[in-house]
């Protein structure tokens, strides 16, 4: 058990509830914007065709999970935008939405008789979130833009892994995660200047490029001022030593930073080699970066003549900064995981519960909400449109026609 089980309740109430989302997105970077504004009360209207968000089939033993986690608080809408009902039944849609997202090839939105000023001059407070892989202009628009190409081109995948061995791409959605929490950020920040007057609609160009490299930090800077290109050094960093992950007599890992002085000067303490302290080869962080082989040959050997819990509690009581390296299966055994709710277990109609990160971030005031578990494929269509004003004949009749 993970906590207190969260049950949905469809009344429930959150910042954003007044506002709608129309999400036409597929896939991982639209449904992590759209699951940080569902899990604070937005109304996600996901918008699939007649197959669903292809995230649907990223199944596990036959089981839709990713669905069941980034689709949860949202509403399903399945239109054939090939057909003109369900055209006109997204234009009605567009008239009483606040955000509009999408992650088609820049240039199809347009064909589709959807660019961004015709949606604009509908709806003039619309907020339209534009995710590609290299933005809506620039040599790269039109190449097919997902994370891993992304994730090679951003320079992430050639800092990554060890100087021996081929670059190393992240076994994660990385980049459409990050750029899902960017569009989050940006979304909101628009939805706050519509708030304060200081613009209606706009529109978000949102790349995968651009939020990957920026996590890369100064290097551009680096380049510029040293004319170096920094090298993968696996689990060490270019920046600060001590930093890297050690292996204790009982084969199992520890990950340990010293990235302060103090307490670098600390760690050359408890593993007894306090004469590092006074040697002018470890005297500053870049001495101590220059020396990094050094520096790790002596913790790496203080770490691999005990075993992981001796040595992560000899570590940590001396106030050292370490840490295990967890899988999946010692997270959700882990008592700081478990008393802070990181993972919560969600009620689930297949399997009673399912597991699940909790909402992020913890607000004091205006706390995230439970609504709906992950729809089935369409599931909201005549609930939706209803809302948006076509009767039950204009809605029977689309639906005769496959729309």
């Amino acid at each position: 058990m993970h906590g207190p089980k969260k049950t949905f309740d469809p009344a429930a109430t959150g910042p954003l509830d007044s506002i709608r989302v129309l999400d036409l997105s597929r896939l991982m970077a639209g449904n992590m914007l759209s699951l940080q504004l569902a899990d604070f009360g937005a109304d996600v209207i996901k918008i699939e065709g007649h197959d669903g968000d292809p995230l649907r089939d990223w199944k596990d033993d036959g089981h839709s999970l990713f669905w069941k986690t980034y689709g949860r608080n949202k509403r399903s809408v399945a239109l054939n935008l090939r057909h003109g009902p369900a055209m006109a039944a997204l234009w009605a849609l567009v008239n009483g939405a606040d955000v509009f997202i999408e992650n088609y090839r820049p240039g199809t939105l347009e064909a589709m008789g959807l660019a961004p000023e015709a949606l604009l001059e509908r709806n003039p407070d619309l907020i339209i979130v534009r995710i590609s892989g290299f933005g809506q202009t620039g040599p790269y628009a039109q190449l097919p833009g997902f994370g891993t190409i992304v994730e090679a081109m951003s320079g992430f995948a050639d800092r990554t892994g060890f100087p021996d061995r081929e670059p190393v791409l992240p076994p994660l959605a990385l980049a459409d995660m990050i750029a899902g929490i960017y569009g989050a950020s940006a979304t909101t920040m628009a939805l706050y200047a519509r708030q304060q007057g200081r613009a209606r609609g706009q529109v978000i160009d949102l790349s995968l490029l651009e939020p990957m490299f920026s996590v890369l930090g100064p290097e551009a800077a680096i380049h510029a001022v040293t004319g170096k290109i920094k090298q993968r050094v696996g689990s060490a960093s270019n920046t600060a030593s001590p930093r890297n992950v050690y292996r204790c007599a009982d084969g199992k890992y520890l990950a340990l930073s010293g990235s302060t002085p103090a307490v670098a000067r600390r760690i050359f303490e408890i593993i007894g080699r306090g004469d590092m302290n006074d040697d002018p080869r470890f005297a500053s962080n870049s001495d101590r970066v220059k020396n990094r082989a050094l520096v790790d040959e002596a913790i790496g050997g203080w770490f691999a003549g005990r075993n992981s819990a001796e040595a992560l509690d000899i570590m940590r009581k001396s106030g050292a900064t370490v840490g295990p390296i967890f899988n999946i299966a010692d997270a959700m055994a882990d008592p700081h995981f478990d008393e802070r709710e990181i993972i919560v277990d969600v009620e689930d109609a297949e399997f009673g519960t399912l597991p699940m990160h909790n909402i992020v971030p913890r607000m004091s005031g205006t706390p995230g909400i439970w609504r709906r578990p992950a729809p089935g494929l369409g599931e909201h269509t005549r609930e939706v449109l209803a809302q948006a004003g076509l009767d039950e004949g204009q809605i029977a009749a689309a639906m005769e026609t496959g729309a």
